[in-house]
């Protein structure tokens, strides 16, 4: 026997029974022993016939299996009430003759249980009362101890089908309860044991009957209460609420009764059904109480369903060891054992998973959860057109389902649409008015949809029922005319053989006219109805002017008054007065008998209807059902749930709110239905009156047991919750300081912080918080005795088992899933942040925690640890950045315990854990101004080195950008700590542990820069300086570590260029920082340092190294492309930029043969760059690095290395000749040119403005080159004496001027311009005379050229020119290592030079102009000095190449040029007019006549034939006595080597 689980609460057929039957004897006509015997007997047969059939011994059923088979289920006869057991016309399908008899009885019972009982109140003695009560208990027991062929031979399943669904229609609304709950339990038995073969009949129970009794205002609360009772027992039941759902909420033709169903429970719940019907509050709290543990079941039957789903995160606790008040309250009368239940109770308090139940129906459709997804989905999609159509918008609502792809939009396929709602979905009034309407659309879907009924072989009223039956007509005359009009149109073409009508227009006047017939005879509002004589009368002549037959019309009228035309059957509407309108009992009664009448025939009509329906029922078996389930049902429940804990202060009622919102946050928790998941945690967060909004004043019991409930649910789906921790740790938050008032806070406490927080920091202040909320007020001001009592009621949120539990939650975080632990953190830190928010007073209560759950998880994988530690970091990032010292404070001490902790378990090279970990000192040393927290980070970040740098790795990074950031601070304690640090550091630890601190080098030496840049401790300036040669000797000694490391490269770095990577250019980059940030004596410091280490290890550097380096070198120089800034440029140039200059020439001298194939081109770029500047010093200084650079390295240079040198000689001349000198004029030239024509008295200084800026002192005189030089020759061989010490030509002695000042000038007011213009020409007239003393000292070495002048001048004087024979060990100058071609270019840069100043100094009007300009002050302008300077190097260079035998090759075109400029120079001199012009030639003239007379008498006397006659011409000037005496000497030998005279 397979029946019903019986457990100690079901309602078994023996106590149906003795309910229906304990009070026979005394209410049995007669009372006699015989009635009681008699009908004990029959009652005997009939059950052992029963057991007899329904026990059916298998072994019968073997041996008769192939007699039993069935190909097609029989249609059995139509049952008549009247009828009583007939078996003729019955099939015989059976297999044995008991289940024949078995089939009779059963149908007989069926048979009995519909009599009819007698109006009014029911008689508990009548004979048919008591007969319908035995048949339905003998039915329920056929049910309930059915054998496995009763359940499955087509025979009885039809019979059950037609016979007992159709009899229970009837008495599922009867007014007797006890016929009433047995209609119930055969019900319940039905859908336990046959629910696979009852699809339909199951839908019309649920939809019809049951749920319409729960939602009719005037059904009784002992009826209700019954229904709720038998859906206890189905709510009970995981694998019959999931069926429900999957079978009809997911069918397109079916009604969503799951969703129904919760919706009517949750009503329940909320107790508004029961104040409808006037129930005692004792009844309504029982109702409430049955709906709530309904939808409760329901939510447990879904964990059940999904608990394959679930893993607990605590294997030691779970939801049903620790519910948040006492266990589930169950009724005494619940009747869970009438249906199976599936330990929904027992999986929801489970820590393990299991297996889903052994479903007892194989199924044959597949459970594929996506397909019945997608169905639902189109279902909604349905609804949603069919709501916007039945909202009187019927063109929308088709519309909408032709946009979403449901309905085609051919007239045909809408009118095929509206003949399958079979449903009744569509509103059929909108219906009718849709097809009335005369738009042409419109009236294509009437005629469709006429077109598609088939009226073949129907009688006229028959067809017309048959089209009316689908819609109600429109009220509109007009409408009605075209439907009536295509009606008849269609009856007559579909019946041609009828010969009733003579044309369609009769058909059609008759069929107007049976239409205001039935609304005559049926509508109340019309009192005097027409009579069929009336009803004949008015039909005559409509058929072509012919009557109808008298007796078809009076069928017509007698079928029309004994049954109106109506709608087919459908879901019946509710259409019943509400409670409120029902003014009496009677009333009531009157109104429910009605109702109950009307379902029950909609029912038996549908039910018949259906029972021959075949319809595949799916068992469902797949866990993901759980989900759209739930999604359907959540705002119903967390209403029911939500009301039940707002309006209710009952233990009882709110523990199974509690219970529901646990189990419903449990299954959006398996499903990741993040939205319901929140609205559910929110809703029990608000009721813990711990949040925003809430008086703490009103907390009851309820709110502690939330609390609770809100805990419990944390500890057990914490894996699950993701932002839902926000809302559950904000209360925990709060649920602290309400630990405070319930231990007894102090008056004085609360009084201060009601004070401060209406101080005005409400607004910034956390608006959760209670001491920001008017709650401290009014428990401040609350007498002794009521804060005694909220003290109490809140003690308990300070409770053991609470505190413990709260403790759990963040203890048991370890056991949270990476991405849980994840979302937890956040929140955490969310709550955090909220917490210090407060100006006044801060709690560090969730910071105190995120230290606490820190040191928990720090075992985790650091996969994990990294996103957690991102979240983190960012908290302590903003925490340590707190207005408020002592909450930076603690942070940053919390972090310096935690950074201490994961220092000590190490790190594996390659990891950067550490880093990320101490990237918050970072940030808070960035952002936080305080000097307190500064000195803070820095001490911690000290201790760390002290006692854990043999650990740290991938941290060096993080310590060294800390102390970078305090290396730039101006407290002197903090700066002092970092660098006794970061030199310890240097000193020591790179000692011990340089290969971990390796991939940190960098940010090492960055940081000692940044040490050597604060300008406020020198002294510290320059031990960084120190350390960083330190640093230096490290990449030195130890090149083979970078070597080998690679570390994090942003590109791939060969091996052996990882040295110059990460070692060499680190140090001198930072070193050249150092020298263009600081000042004049760290910079120096800073520079010698660098160029030390340059020159003492470059001997390790590679070629392409060198390349970078000079670009670092070169940078030193990028303060000259800055702005101009007057004194600090002036001073860098006299100091920093000379000194470099030298220095880079020096390195570049003794690394020569590497460096000069890669760096002498920029090298000279940035010789020619400086001397192009507009900066007398800068433009000196290259001028004479260039000079030491050719000298140093001349003898090691190839020959197109010397063609690129005397290129750039030749550029740097060309782009620093003064042209402007010449082709300057003022802006009023022409007035000033008529005035210089004029009177030049006319124009007085007054006449132009003159800035005071531009007013400038007398220039100073520069000793010509060659006058008194008396000082000892200098040695050629020593190297000091390469450089020029000091210079003798300047800006103030560039330009020479004329003894006198002519005795009349006209002044021209110089602008800036021009005196910006005037001070560039005159550095260039300084450039000019440097390089052309550099030319003279390359070629002949440096001092060698005055020497010889002073020895010919001195020679002259005494009269012993031809004794004088300057002897050198050897030739020290570059001469011999140049080409005549690069001689010759030499010498036209000299040439050059000497007639672009001849060419000004002969120009006396434009040299006016200038003085008038104030070029020189008063002085007239002129380049004496580079004139005969430029003219004197190229005459020696001349001579020189003439003397020397080596070139002979080369003599005639040296001869030539000789003559030439020899020749040139004579002329000019003859055409000088100034005897102050003509006495700057004094030396000049002296070398000339000098190498002349030096000369072999076979060259001299062509030389002495080319300048003769300038040589007699020199004699009319008055010359100085050494001029004349040499200038006789020349005459002398001229008469001797031309034989004019003879031998002296």
């Amino acid at each position: 026997m397979i029946g019903i689980s019986n457990g100690p609460s079901d309602i078994d057929v023996q106590h149906m029974n003795d309910k229906a039957g304990g009070d026979a004897p005394d209410s049995q006509a007669g009372g006699g022993e015989c009635g009681d015997e008699v009908e004990d007997i029959v009652k005997g047969i009939l059950e052992e016939i029963v057991t007899n059939v329904a026990s059916d011994e298998k072994s019968s059923l073997e041996s008769n299996q192939t007699a039993s088979a069935i190909s097609s289920m029989p249609s059995l006869p139509p049952m008549s009430e009247d009828e009583l057991g007939d078996s003729t016309n019955i099939p015989e399908p059976f297999s044995h003759i008991l289940q024949k008899d078995a089939f009779l009885v059963f149908r007989s019972l069926c048979k009995l249980s519909m009599k009819p009982l007698a109006d009014g109140a029911p008689d508990p003695k009548s004979h048919e009362l008591r007969s319908k009560v035995l048949s339905l208990q003998l039915l329920l027991s056929v049910i309930q101890n059915a054998g496995p062929v009763f359940r499955t031979n087509e025979m009885f399943i039809t019979a059950i089908k037609q016979y007992l669904c159709v009899a229970l229609s009837k008495n599922g609304v009867s007014s007797v309860p006890e016929v009433f709950e047995l209609s119930l339990a055969i019900f319940l038995t039905l859908l336990s044991l046959f629910k696979t073969h009852l699809k339909k009949q199951i839908e019309v129970f649920f939809n019809e009957i049951f749920l319409n009794i729960l939602e009719t205002a005037t059904s009784s609360f002992e009826q209700k209460w019954m229904v709720v009772q038998a859906l206890t027992r189905i709510c009970a039941d995981a694998q019959c609420v999931v069926d429900i759902y999957l079978n009809y909420d997911c069918n397109l033709a079916s009604a969503n009764i799951f969703e129904r169903l919760v919706n009517d429970l949750s009503k329940i719940a909320q107790g508004r059904q029961a104040i409808e019907l006037g129930a005692t509050p004792q009844q309504e709290k029982r109702m409430r109480m049955k709906g709530l543990h309904c939808l409760v079941s329901i939510l447990k039957c879904m964990v059940e369903w999904s608990k394959d789903l679930y893993t607990n995160p605590n294997m030691q606790t779970n939801l049903g060891q620790e519910k948040p008040v006492g266990g589930d309250q169950g009724d005494a009368d619940s009747g869970q054992g009438t249906m199976t239940s599936s330990g929904s109770q027992a999986s929801l308090n489970s820590n393990h998973s299991s297996s889903n139940p052994t479903l007892s129906t194989p199924t044959t459709p597949m459970d594929n959860p996506e397909q019945f997804e997608s169905l639902k989905h189109q279902k909604e999609i349905w609804e949603q057109g069919v709501e916007i159509f039945n909202n009187k918008k019927a063109i929308k609502g088709i519309h909408y389902l032709q946009e979403q792809g449901l309905l085609a939009k051919r007239p045909e396929d809408i009118a095929e649409f509206f003949h399958k709602d079979v449903a009744g979905r569509l509103d059929k009034t909108v219906m009718g008015d849709f097809m009335g309407e005369n738009e042409k659309f419109n009236k294509e879907v009437m005629y469709a949809y006429v077109d598609q009924i088939d009226f073949r072989g129907k009688d006229f009223v028959s067809a017309l029922r048959l089209f009316l039956e689908g819609f109600r007509l429109p009220g509109e005359a007009q409408k009605i005319d075209r439907m009536m009009e295509k009606f008849a149109s269609h009856f007559c073409s579909t019946n041609p053989e009828q010969s009733i009508f003579a044309t369609a227009d009769a058909a059609y006047v008759l069929a107007y006219s049976v239409i205001m017939l039935a609304t005559d005879l049926h509508s109340s509002q019309v009192k005097r109805k027409i009579t069929k004589e009336q009803y004949i009368k008015m039909n005559r002549g409509i058929n072509d002017s012919k009557d109808l037959p008298e007796e078809y019309l009076s069928n017509i009228y007698e079928e029309i008054s004994g049954n109106e035309i109506r709608l087919k059957p459908t879901s019946s509407t509710k259409t019943s007065k509400q409670a409120s309108d029902v003014k009496s009992e009677k009333q009531r009664q009157l109104l429910y008998n009605m109702e109950m009448e009307a379902i029950a025939n909609t029912a038996k009509v549908l039910m018949e209807s259906v029972s021959h329906f075949q319809s595949s029922f799916t068992s469902a078996t797949h866990h993901e059902h759980a989900r759209p389930m739930f999604k359907v049902t959540w705002t119903a429940l967390i209403a029911a749930f939500s009301v039940g804990l707002q309006d209710c202060d009952d233990p009882e009622i709110a523990s199974l709110c509690l219970d529901g919102m646990r189990c419903a946050i449990r299954i959006a928790c398996i499903f990741r239905m993040e939205t319901e998941r929140d609205a559910y945690v929110q809703a029990l967060s608000q009721f813990t009156l711990l949040t925003a909004n809430s008086s703490i004043t009103e907390m009851r019991t309820k709110n502690i047991d939330t609390i609770k409930t809100l805990i419990t649910v944390a500890h057990t789906d914490g894996n699950y919750l993701g932002r839902a921790w926000l809302e559950i740790l904000k209360c925990i938050s709060q649920l602290e300081l309400a630990q405070l008032i319930g231990t007894g806070v102090k008056r004085k406490f609360l009084s201060n912080s009601t004070t401060t927080s209406s101080s005005g920091n409400a607004s910034q202040g956390h608006h959760n918080d209670l001491l920001d909320s008017g709650d401290v007020a009014r428990v401040a001001n609350l007498d002794h005795k009521k804060m005694a009592s909220l003290q109490e009621a809140m003690g308990e949120t300070s409770s053991q088992s609470i505190v413990v539990a709260v403790d759990r939650i963040f203890t048991g975080s370890t056991r949270l899933d990476g991405d849980a632990i994840v979302d937890f953190v956040q929140a955490l830190c969310q709550v955090s942040v909220e917490e210090l928010q407060s100006h006044a007073s801060p709690r560090m209560f969730s910071l105190t925690k995120i230290v606490e759950i820190s040191y928990y998880n720090m075992g985790r994988v650091r996969v994990q640890w990294s996103r957690i530690w991102a979240i983190l970091g960012d908290h302590f990032n903003r925490v340590g950045c707190n207005h408020n010292e002592d909450v930076a404070f603690f942070a940053i001490d919390s972090l310096r315990q935690l950074s201490m902790k994961f220092l000590e378990k190490g790190e594996l090279p390659n990891f950067k854990f550490q880093k990320d970990f101490l990237r918050p000192f970072e940030y808070i040393m960035k952002r936080n101004k305080s000097p307190t927290i500064r000195d803070m980070v820095v001490r911690c970040i000290a201790q760390m080195v002290n006692s854990q740098a043999g650990n740290i790795r991938s941290g060096w990074k993080n310590v060294f950008s800390v102390f970078h950031m305090a290396a730039s601070d101006h407290d002197e304690g903090i700066v002092e700590l970092a660098f006794q640090t970061t030199g310890n550091i240097i000193s020591s630890v790179f000692e011990k542990y340089f290969s971990s601190t390796i991939d940190s080098f960098q940010d090492a030496v960055k940081c000692l820069s940044e040490f050597a840049c604060n300008a406020a401790f020198p002294d510290t300036s320059m031990e960084a300086i120190r350390l960083i040669r330190n640093c230096a000797k490290y990449v030195m000694e130890k090149p083979q570590m970078f070597k080998e490391h690679t570390g994090e490269q942003e590109m791939p770095v060969s091996e052996e260029d990882r040295v110059w990577v990460k070692g060499w250019f680190p140090v001198l980059f930072e070193l050249s920082c150092v020298i263009n940030r600081c000042k004049l004596d760290v910079r120096t410091r800073g520079l010698t340092v660098m160029f030390e280490i340059m020159k003492s290890y470059g001997h390790t550097f590679a070629k392409h190294w060198w390349k970078d380096l000079f670009r670092i070198v070169f940078r030193i120089f990028d303060n000259m492309k800055l702005p101009e800034q007057v004194s600090e440029k002036t001073e860098w140039m006299m100091t920093t930029c000379n000194h470099a200059l030298f220095a880079i020439v020096d390195v570049f001298s003794q690394y020569f043969d590497i460096l000069h194939d890669i760096l002498l081109e920029d090298l000279l770029q940035q010789l020619l760059w400086c001397v192009q500047q507009d900066n007398e010093q800068l433009a000196r200084s290259g001028t004479n690095c260039l000079e030491q650079l050719v000298i140093s390295n001349g003898d090691k240079l190839p020959s197109h290395m010397w063609d690129r040198i005397c290129t750039c000689m030749l550029d740097i001349f060309r782009n620093t000749i003064p042209h402007g000198l010449i082709s300057w004029k003022p802006q009023d030239y022409e007035a000033y040119d008529e005035s210089s024509r004029g009177d030049a008295d006319t124009l007085s200084r007054d006449s132009f403005p003159t800035p005071e800026h531009d007013t400038q002192p007398p220039p100073q005189h520069s000793t010509p080159p060659g006058s008194d030089l008396t000082g000892p020759a200098s040695t050629p061989d020593k190297k000091s004496n390469l450089k020029r010490m000091g210079s003798q030509h300047s800006v103030a002695s560039a330009a020479s001027t004329d003894s006198k000042t002519s005795s009349k000038t006209i002044e021209y007011h110089k602008t800036a311009a021009d005196q910006k213009m005037f001070s560039s020409l005159l550095i260039k007239c300084v450039v000019q005379l440097e390089l052309i003393q550099t030319i003279d000292n390359i070629l002949f070495f440096p001092a060698t050229s005055r020497h010889e002048d002073a020895e010919n001048l001195r020679a002259a004087q005494v009269g012993c020119v031809y004794n004088y024979v300057v002897v050198w060990e050897e030739d020290p100058g570059m001469y011999r290592y140049l080409t005549v071609e690069q001689l010759f270019h030499l010498l036209d840069c000299l040439l050059e030079s000497h007639r672009f100043a001849k060419e000004f100094n002969s120009n006396n009007r434009q040299r006016d102009l200038l003085r008038n300009a104030g070029f020189r002050g008063k002085n007239k302008p002129n380049l004496s000095t580079q004139e005969t300077a430029s003219m004197a190097c190229a005459l020696r260079l001349l001579f020189k190449m003439y003397a020397d035998d080596t070139r002979r090759d080369k003599m005639e075109s040296v001869e030539n040029r000789l003559v030439e400029v020899c020749s040139e120079a004579l002329q000019y001199f003859l055409s000088l007019e100034s005897e102050s012009h003509r006495a700057t030639w004094k030396s000049l003239l002296v070398l000339l006549l000098t190498k002349i007379l030096k000369m072999s008498d076979e060259r001299f006397k062509v030389h002495a034939a080319s300048y003769y006659n300038s040589m007699c011409e020199m004699l009319m000037f008055d010359l100085r006595p050494e001029l004349r005496g040499i200038l006789r000497k020349f005459f002398l030998r001229a008469g001797t080597t031309f034989n004019i005279v003879g031998q002296l």
